[in-house]
């Protein structure tokens, strides 16, 4: 089992975008979404992003490593789903960062988070 079938991870609507389905274990003791669940559904999404964008640009796949992760959590809520939009701000030869807002019910933005990666082969 990778990583992301364990959160839920799973594809979204659009190219660079995926959710999570809000189960029981996904939640703090409020009842609320653990932040860590949140942040996890950012990295591993901006992760593939950068790689994705790296191999375009550079024209070979490269293994993008996440070095730096800036998380603002802005809001939060109780179950329903949660989407992940990533995507690049720079994208560099050794240097690229992504962008990555989660939003919950009705679009509400409950995270920006930026991660920054760099290329190993």
């Amino acid at each position: 089992m990778t990583f992301n079938e364990h959160i839920g991870m799973t594809p979204g609507e659009h190219d660079y975008e995926a959710k999570i389905v809000i189960e029981e274990y996904h939640k703090n003791p409020t009842g609320n979404i653990n932040g860590g669940v949140i942040i996890s559904l950012a990295d591993n999404l901006s992760t593939g992003v950068a790689g994705n964008f790296w191999a375009q640009k550079f024209g070979k796949p490269a293994f993008m490593v996440g070095v730096d992760l800036h998380a603002v959590m802005l809001a939060n809520q109780v179950g329903g789903t949660i989407t992940a939009k990533a995507e690049p701000v720079r994208v560099g030869k050794r240097v690229t960062v992504i962008r990555t807002v989660i939003t919950g019910t009705d679009n509400k933005v409950l995270a920006e988070i930026t991660t920054t990666h760099v290329p190993v082969s």
